[in-house]
Parts: C-alpha cells; structure tokens; sequence
C-alpha cells in the first residue's frame, strides 16, 4: 500500500484490492445547511420513511387516468419499467455517494455530486436551479392539495358553504409554515414515519373504493380503448409517460442519504426496499383497480369519479376517510420537499460557527423559512391549474435528476468498459430519458395551454 500525494492538503492511500483511494486529510468544515439542516443521524429505517414519503404521494390517484393514456398494456408496462428503472437508477446514486464517503469526501446534496462530478457550472446553473425549481414547484403544490382536500371536506357537509379554495390552501399553508420550522431533515423522521402509513391507508381506500363501484349496480359504463385523434393518442402516449416518471420522482435522493449516520454501507439499499415495498402495494392497486372500475373515463384524480352524476356513489364517511389521509400525508410531503431549501437558506444566511438555536441563526430561519412558504401558498392560490405545471417540471426535472444525471454520475466515476453492459444499460436508459425530456416537454406545454384558457388566477376550482 503506498501514499499519493493529491495536494499539500490531501493524503490519499490507494488500495488495490478495494479499487479506491481512502482520504486521511481532515474533512472540510461544514457550512451551516450541511451542519444543521442535513445532520447525519438517521437509520435505514428512519431512510426508508423519507423515501416513501418523497415518492409516494397523492399524484399516485393520476395514475388510472394515465392508463387511458396509454391503455392497459402500455400503463403496467411503462408502470413496471419506470419501477424498475427508478429503484436501479437511485441505487446507482447510493453507490456512487457511498464511493465518494470512502474516499473521504462525504457528499451531502445533489448540487455537491454534479461538482465533484462534472464541475462547478454544472453544480451552479443546471443541477442546483433545476432542484431548487422542482422543490419549491412541490412545495407549491402542498397546500394547493390540501387546500382541495379540505374544501371537499367542507362541502360534504356544507354543500352551499361559501368559503372559496384559496381559504383552504391559506390554512394549509399555515399548516406548512409550522412544520417548517423543524430544524432539519432528521427531525422529520417520525413525520414521515405516520405518513408512510398514510399512504397506505388511502390507497387502500381508493383500491377498495374502486372495486366497490366497480362491482356495484350503479358501476359507470366503462371502457378500454384510447380516444381522440392520431395526433391525440401519440401526444397522451407521451404525456402518460410522463406523469407516471413524475409519480417516481424524487429529485432529493443525496439529501435523504445525507441523514443517515456512518457508516453508509448498504442502508439506502435497505431504505429502497422499504420504499418500494409501499410502492409495489400502492401504486400497482390504485392504476389498475381504478381504470379497471371506470376505464377511459377515469379522471385526473381518481377521486373525482367517486361522485356519480347525481350523488356521491361511496357513503360520506368515506370520503371524509380518505381526505383526511391525503390532507395530513400532503402536508408531510410538503415538509420533506422544503428541506433543499432551507437547506440552502441555512448556507446562505446561518453561521456554522455559532449554534443551530442561538439567535443568529433561529431569526433568519424562521423569517426566511416564513417568507417561502407564504410565497409558496400565494402562488398556490394564484395558480389552481398548476398540477399541469408540475407535469412539466416531471418533464424537464424529474425525469434529468431522476433518469439522466444518475446513468451519468455512475459512468463517469465508476468509468465501466464499453464491453460491460453496465455501461450499454446506463447508456441506454439516459439517451431514451433524454428524447422523453423533450417530448414529453412539449406534451405537457400543449396541455397547459389548452387547459390555461379554462381558469382564472385564484379560482374556485
């Protein structure tokens, strides 16, 4: 075993049975986002709830309706292979994290793999921007759920109530301000430990839900084939696609390993088990019992197809249920999503050297975390059509972080033969991945346009 020198301020041993070289300089010192926001505590299991909670969400009831997008062939393919997909590509990220904590340098978030990786601009105006907008954009979306969540609550019992949607998302939004004051990431794991049950509980009730009206007398006429024109077909096609990469998207994958305390070896794999475990439970049971229940009618919610055209066709109760579980399971997710950003507040403004709760650093948290959610739940308000949004951020940024950039980040660290299928497999995932980008783009900004000619800001959809 013999030392290379890599700076005056760098000792790296290279070990030839191990493939890597181990880093005996001192770490850098953390800045404040890294020290108190991704503090490294957490356990595989503490993992597995912040990934199932990243992931799994209420955009998991648009999956029956991107089945009449692509029928049943296509939906449980495509809802299979971005499955598969998705689990390889985020292990592909844990391993690559794992390497670069063995060779001493720890990388905590997205932003520090794209500069270790493929260099500071890439860090600065691609991979940090591109996060920051798909963060802030689910963060956005919370209290636009809730908010609807809740107003369905409201006129199950109140059906000529006058209260508008924008009141219910402002009352999510403080919900959201309040959880927003967890310090960090780590804070959050018994959170997301009640919403992993939470989402189980409510797919469980749609499934359920499904299958009743599926079987009952008051069933809808249902029916299989995909409608509209050549043009139509080829861009719901795309769109489909699209919406089920987003339902995989996670976007925060080096965050959520930067809570786990050394050593890394093998509990992300473990987290991921958990994970998808949910995943395989839910999502599979919602797609196809819904679409099986009302077929190319399902809507952009399977929810919505619960109420018959003259009366809900599930007892009140239950709908009350199932609300209610998707109102607290939102806020979670909603709370997960705003750690990159009060992450990068916390670097920004907070001062490592002082203490996480000295005055110095709990005025600009809580003044900086306020102001993003108040922002957050006004554009939320403003924008009720923004679920079309937010399938073009699956287009230009979930589908990158989550398909592309982790093919990359392997080959270019591991640098796998071209003879190897390793390398023709990640090749071939991020050169597909990357034509999706662009078509499913311009998919999802067709939709938008068609759709913005409907709604009005702050309306009471």
């Amino acid at each position: 075993m013999g030392n290379v020198t890599r700076s005056s301020s760098e000792v790296y041993t290279s070990d030839s049975e191990k493939g890597f070289a181990i880093n005996h300089s001192t770490p850098p010192e953390l800045d404040a986002g890294a020290k108190f926001v991704l503090v490294s505590r957490g356990s595989w299991l503490h993992c597995g709830y912040h990934l199932t909670t990243s992931i799994v969400a209420p955009v998991l009831l648009t999956l029956p309706f991107s089945f009449t997008l692509l029928g049943w062939v296509g939906g449980v393919l495509w809802l299979t292979l971005a499955a598969v997909i998705t689990f390889y590509s985020y292990n592909l990220l844990s391993v690559v994290l794992e390497h670069h904590a063995q060779l001493g340098r720890r990388q905590l978030r997205f932003r520090d793999m794209a500069r270790d990786i493929l260099g500071p601009g890439w860090a600065k105006y691609y991979v940090g921007p591109l996060q920051f907008a798909i963060c802030f954009g689910t963060v956005i979306g919370g209290p636009l759920v809730g908010g609807k969540s809740l107003k369905f609550i409201y006129q199950l019992y109140h059906p000529e109530g006058s209260l508008k949607l924008y009141q219910f998302i402002i009352i999510c939004g403080v919900i959201t301000l309040l959880l927003a004051q967890l310090p960090s990431f780590h804070s959050l794991r018994h959170v997301n430990m009640i919403s992993l049950i939470l989402s189980i509980l409510y797919a469980t009730c749609v499934t359920v839900g499904s299958i009743y009206i599926g079987h009952s007398k008051d069933a809808p006429p249902r029916h299989y084939s995909v409608r509209g024109s050549d043009a139509d077909q080829l861009f719901g096609v795309f769109n489909g696609i699209s919406i089920i990469a987003t339902t995989y998207a996670s976007g925060i994958i080096p965050e959520i390993q930067a809570t786990l305390a050394p050593p890394l070896k093998g509990k992300m794999l473990k987290g991921l088990c958990v994970c998808y475990s949910v995943i395989a439970t839910t999502y599979f049971s919602v797609a196809i019992s819904g679409y099986w229940a009302f077929g190319n009618d399902s809507g952009a919610s399977v929810l919505s197809n619960f109420i018959g055209e003259t009366k809900p066709l599930l007892p009140k109760w239950f709908f009350l249920m199932t609300n209610i579980f998707i109102l607290l399971q939102v806020m979670a997710l909603t709370a997960v999503y705003l750690q990159p950003t009060n992450e990068i507040f916390e670097a920004t403004f907070g001062d490592p050297k002082m203490g996480q709760f000295s005055m110095r650093n709990v005025v600009p948290r809580v003044v900086l975390r306020s102001l993003s959610v108040a922002a957050a739940t006004v554009l939320a308000a403003m924008l009720p059509f923004f679920p079309d949004i937010m399938a073009l951020f699956g287009a230009f940024g979930c589908i990158p972080l989550d398909f592309i950039l982790p093919m990359v980040f392997y080959n270019m660290t591991f640098k796998p033969s071209k003879y190897t299928i390793t390398f023709w497999v990640n090749t071939l995932i991020a050169g597909a991945s990357s034509i999706l980008v662009v078509i499913g783009g311009i998919a999802s900004i067709r939709q938008i346009v068609l759709d913005a000619k409907t709604y009005d800001l702050f309306a009471d959809v």
